[in-house]
């Protein structure tokens, strides 16, 4: 286990549970939003699982 990742399980689950990236970027010390949608990105499996949960895709 490295820093980084606590860092990155950290953000995942904080914008999970407030869906606020200005306040996550600015607990990270991130200047700007884009460094911090970094931690942010899915993979594509993650997408599908979201699109299953929704039901909006058959």
């Amino acid at each position: 286990m490295f820093p980084h990742n606590l860092q990155h399980l950290f953000a995942t689950v904080f914008y999970r549970a407030n869906r606020d990236i200005a306040k996550l970027a600015d607990l990270l010390g991130h200047s700007s939003i884009e460094t911090t949608r970094i931690y942010l990105i899915t993979s594509g499996m993650e997408h599908r699982q979201e699109l299953d949960r929704l039901g909006l895709v058959s």
